[in-house]
């Protein structure tokens, strides 16, 4: 006899499935035609699928899996079309940055948001993974530069990982919003993961000097400033 689903999965499945509709609305909006190319690559796999199952005697077979096969090239396409999408519409926004960080990167990435700001808006974010800290910049890159210089020497007197920064922005020796999350991944993966956990703990036991300031979660809109502490 089958088990009947508990109203705990029941509401889990109905939060995917929301997820699912709102990840899709978002993306069509910036990018109509998502729906049509991902049921195309769909068809195309199964297609194929089909066609050598046919060809060497087993269409049964084959056409199982393309269907598994159609599904999951369907989820790598949209999910990589979402994210575009989602990059797309919190690019210029503050917070952007960490936005990604927190969202995009996996978990195997402690994100601390932010660990320096000025008035202005201009923020620093930082990442612990086994590419070792990764500072990422946000705002004025003047302003920027004097900020992640101040973390990169903190990070020396407390840690012994490689830090890594970078400036967020389409100039000159900034990191498009778009290609962050790609250069990122790209990173060499040179610290333990014994280590990795250390340096997080050791940055926790430092405490967060963000922690009571009243800074929004996630991208701010254009044009805004931040709050001042108390």
């Amino acid at each position: 006899m089958a088990r009947k689903a508990t109203p705990e999965k029941q509401a889990e499945k109905q939060g995917r499935l929301q997820q699912i509709v709102l990840s899709y609305k978002m993306t069509r909006e910036a990018d109509p035609k998502v729906g049509l190319v991902v049921a195309g690559v769909g068809i195309v796999v199964l297609g194929v699928l089909l066609a050598v199952g046919f060809a060497i005697g087993h269409p049964v077979y084959l056409g199982i899996l393309g269907v598994l096969l159609a599904f999951l090239a369907m989820a790598i396409v949209f999910g990589q079309r979402a994210q575009r999408a989602y990059q797309g519409k919190i690019e210029g926004q503050l917070g952007a940055a960490a936005a990604i960080l927190e969202q995009q990167m996996g978990r195997k990435w402690t994100t601390t948001s932010p660990v320096a700001f000025t008035r202005e808006g201009d923020m620093v974010h930082r990442a612990v993974s086994k590419a070792g800290i990764v500072l990422i910049g946000e705002g004025n890159p003047g302003r920027v530069k004097g900020l992640l210089a101040a973390e990169k020497r903190k990070m020396a007197r407390i840690v012994d990982v490689p830090v890594h920064d970078f400036i967020i922005g389409n100039g000159e020796g900034q990191l498009p919003l778009k290609k962050m999350r790609m250069t990122l991944a790209k990173l060499p993966q040179v610290v333990p993961g014994d280590k990795v956990t250390a340096t997080t703990d050791r940055l926790r036991a430092l405490g967060d000097p963000m922690k009571n300031m009243p800074i929004p979660k996630g991208p701010l809109p254009k044009g805004a400033r931040m709050p001042k502490g108390r």
